[in-house]
């Protein structure tokens, strides 16, 4: 039986994983039902008319106007803001949603996808991140299949298939590129430019992903991510530093045993699989050459020149609030940075400052109090830095 997905909505589709996402549905025939995009209208302009979407959103209202102008004598519908970004989600014709957009905006979509019964292929960290108990609970209450597209996820995802029984792993191995300042001292990232930041030894990525990697914030969300994707605890969660990024996970069986998911650096292997599962297609990505590879090296992280592993791990200890904080803080943060309004240490000052501050959070139980929680810590970053 043929699982390929027949229609999807790809939020983010101008996006670094979007794009992909639509060179991965083209090469093997999926209909787009609709797209979504911030503000790269002419982009988004020329895969409407490629694909043919029912509907395309534009997050900045100004823009949708002008795309709404611009294809003017195509059928699709255009819609704006939040909402917008919810009706391409709930998008009729659509079996699918690829949640590729950055940040904490993917969450509502997210949810109104899984409302509407749609299968998630999850591209998007700070979803899971900021609320990951009432997005797990709603997937579970609509039968809705989560599919991750994060390498290292999916590589998690692809390694327990040759595990019958959950209950005979021990723990997860998550690898880790180390990013462009692996190695470096705490003295030595006091003077990193935006420049230096943004290049990635592995991975073609947008900017914030590519920040938060060289911060290894990313790993850290990865962990909290990872804790609601396979409901598992943080104490059974490692991170390993993998320079050749050809390892993108692992699991270790309880009698010892290592199974592991390798293959060349490209994220149209996880993109494609999520779309597909549990069948395999053939794909264009080059397969690995064992003969040309010299080495596959592992390292210790340096948890203390970089805290944001730690920062999360405790964030995901204590409770459903401080992963929250700790997401919205960092999103500022990265902004703030890219920006060249602050240092690129002062990203992790910051986050640790307003876990400070919101210690007593208490514990959201709706998308409202989410919400709520994000905005009050954006706004302290914003007045704080």
């Amino acid at each position: 039986m043929i699982h390929l997905k027949e229609n999807l909505s790809v939020l983010g589709s101008t996006g670094s994983i979007g794009t992909q996402t639509l060179s991965v549905a083209r090469e093997l025939g999926i209909k787009i039902s609709s797209l979504s995009a911030n503000k790269n209208i002419s982009l988004l302009e020329e895969q409407i008319r490629e694909f043919k979407p029912d509907v395309a959103a534009v997050f900045d209202e100004k823009y949708a106007k002008e795309l709404k102008e611009k294809v003017k004598d195509t059928p699709t519908k255009i819609l704006s803001g939040t909402y917008g970004l919810c009706e391409a989600a709930r998008c009729k014709t659509a079996d699918c949603v690829v949640t590729a957009v950055s940040g904490m905006i993917g969450l509502e979509p997210t949810i109104a996808a899984i409302s509407a019964k749609k299968d998630i292929a999850l591209a998007n960290k700070e979803t899971l991140v900021a609320g990951g108990n009432l997005v797990m609970n709603l997937a579970s209450e609509n039968n809705v299949k989560i599919f991750p597209v994060d390498s290292e996820h999916s590589a998690i995802f692809q390694c327990m298939q040759g595990c019958k029984d959950k209950k005979n792993i021990s723990k997860l191995i998550l690898t880790a590129s180390g990013g462009p300042f692996f190695g470096k001292s705490k003295k030595e990232l006091q003077s990193v430019s935006i420049k230096d930041a943004l290049n990635h030894p592995s991975w073609s990525m947008g900017a914030k992903i590519t920040v938060d990697s060289a911060t290894m914030m990313n790993k850290g969300l990865e962990i909290i991510e990872a804790v609601h994707l396979f409901d598992i605890s943080e104490n059974n969660i490692d991170v390993v530093i993998h320079r050749e990024s050809i390892v993108h996970s692992m699991i270790e069986l309880m009698d010892g045993s290592i199974i592991a998911q390798m293959g060349t650096p490209s994220m149209k292997t996880p993109i494609q699989y999520a779309l597909t599962y549990p069948e395999r297609f053939k794909s264009s990505v080059p397969t690995l050459n064992f003969s040309k590879i010299k080495n596959l090296s592992f390292f210790e992280p340096d948890y203390s020149t970089f805290e944001a592993m730690n920062i999360c791990r405790e964030a995901i200890r204590k409770n459903a609030a401080q992963p929250i904080i700790l997401n919205a803080a960092n999103e500022e943060a990265v902004k703030l940075f890219l920006n060249e309004k602050i240092t690129f240490c002062e990203i992790i000052d910051a986050v640790k400052a307003a876990l400070d501050e919101f210690k007593n959070e208490k514990k959201p139980n709706s998308l409202k109090e989410i919400l709520n929680i994000d905005e009050a810590t954006r706004n302290f970053i914003k007045e704080l830095l």
